[in-house]
């Protein structure tokens, strides 16, 4: 039973189906434990947010617990203060951290000077929750959550998941958690911007014997036959200066209605958002008959507490 969710790896296969049962209860409302009742969890972020700022704090509320939110500037981990330091004081108060920020380093020494669960709400290696919420979403969609039966294969075994874009921390979470629930997991990205060797390696090494990776620079490779078409911004917060030469790498890469046609008929299309459109994807795609972002997004929230619950139990 892990500690801390730091990466998608700290959870184990059943782990992971058993935080999407658990998800998919709390989105139907069979599930009402209170699992922060009279606890507080301190929201730490260094970067702006949207989605995981306010699920989080529904999260924690819904939960029975009160939220502290602050900004990085406030704390100033590791420069106005050492973050072991920080961490020790926490734990006197709160019962869990929820950290978004710069460095994933940041997330490590948070979880080794600290007694209490500390959870990645995005760094620039991964971002696990935005993973736990995509997984669940393409569960959903292809399974009957939460009374569907998980075979040996893996919940989401023979499902084929295409990612079109950078090979970055959204890339590797889901990759890593796909392959964990049995799917096949491809990833098409411009030379130079593919998911680095040892990612890729790591997913193949924690899959289940019926999922498998492959990594292109084709797009239409990628996308042949996909159940699921999944892309993200092509600069990610703090890569800003690199757009216009990140525009132009990645040419040819954006979601469009001709490119979902190489897909299966019943694609859904899936985007962590905020959308970048006329780079990533065209203007509208999130509105197509195919998209089903507004739903991954609001699975946020469920994913969320389901991990909450899961840490704060201890089981």
């Amino acid at each position: 039973m892990p500690k801390d969710l730091l990466v998608v790896a700290d959870l184990g296969p059943t782990q992971i189906e058993s935080l999407l049962d658990r998800a998919a209860r709390f989105r139907l409302g069979l599930n009402q434990d209170k699992a922060l009742a009279g606890r507080s969890a301190v929201m730490i972020f260094e970067k702006p947010s949207l989605r995981t700022k306010v699920s989080f704090e529904l999260a924690v509320h819904q939960l029975g617990g009160h939220p502290v939110f602050l900004t990085g500037a406030e704390v100033g981990l590791g420069t106005r203060e050492p973050i072991e330091d920080v961490a020790h004081v926490l734990q006197r108060w709160v019962a869990v951290i929820i950290a978004r920020v710069n460095d994933h380093q940041t997330l490590v020494d948070l979880a080794q000077s600290s007694n209490i669960p500390v959870i990645n709400a995005l760094s620039d290696v991964e971002h696990p929750c935005q993973a736990i919420a995509d997984v669940l979403t393409i569960a959903q969609h292809f399974g009957d959550l939460p009374t569907v039966r998980v075979p040996e294969t893996g919940l989401l075994s023979g499902l084929k998941i295409a990612f079109v874009g950078d090979g970055n921390n959204c890339a590797r979470s889901l990759g890593q958690a796909a392959v964990a629930l049995g799917a096949h997991f491809h990833i098409a990205s411009p030379e130079g911007y593919e998911l680095d060797d040892e990612s890729l390696a790591s997913m193949r090494g924690n899959g289940r014997t019926s999922s498998s990776v492959d990594s292109t620079n084709d797009p239409v490779e990628a996308v042949a036959g996909a159940h699921v078409v999944y892309t993200d911004v092509w600069a990610s917060m703090g890569q800003e200066e690199e757009a216009m030469q990140r525009r132009a790498a990645f040419h040819g890469f954006s979601i469009t209605p001709t490119l979902l046609t190489f897909a299966r008929p019943d694609v859904i299309l899936m985007h962590p958002m905020p959308a970048h459109y006329g780079d990533e994807i065209t203007p509208g795609m999130l509105k197509h008959p195919s998209s089903v972002a507004f739903d991954q997004a609001e699975n946020r929230l469920h994913a969320q507490k389901a991990i909450l619950d899961f840490l704060a139990k201890g089981k």
